[in-house]
């Protein structure tokens, strides 16, 4: 990962990642009529001082894609693929049956297969 020092008072949403489709891409219309594909992306931990005593060795990222041209591309994804994803980190609220919920996911603004699932 690359740290780019930006102006004071600037800030920056950036997410790169390299992972393992480890679930199937999903499109599905919201209630608001926008269309958007949803998968899960595991990815290998890098040791850091936080994850040095641990024994897990990848964490999962939901990712969402709303742009038209990057939900063709997921949609192609199958599990096991390897891909890259570029986008930034969003904050969903929607609604379940109990009531309000949240996610944390990254919204895809770029994607690309990097190695197809064997």
């Amino acid at each position: 990962m690359n740290v780019v020092e930006t102006p004071a008072g600037e800030s920056r949403n950036e997410v790169g990642l390299t992972g393992r489709v480890s679930s199937a891409p999903i499109e599905r219309e919201l209630p608001s009529g926008d269309r958007i594909v949803t998968f899960r992306l595991v990815v290998a931990r890098t040791r850091s001082p936080m994850t040095a005593q641990s024994k897990q060795t990848s964490d999962w990222v939901d990712c969402v894609a709303w742009g038209a041209r990057v939900r063709r591309t997921t949609l192609s994804w199958h599990v096991g693929d390897v891909v890259q994803v570029d986008g930034a980190l969003r904050r969903r609220f929607y609604r379940q049956d109990a009531g309000s919920s949240t996610r944390l996911e990254v919204e895809v603004l770029a994607a690309r297969t990097l190695q197809r699932a064997r």
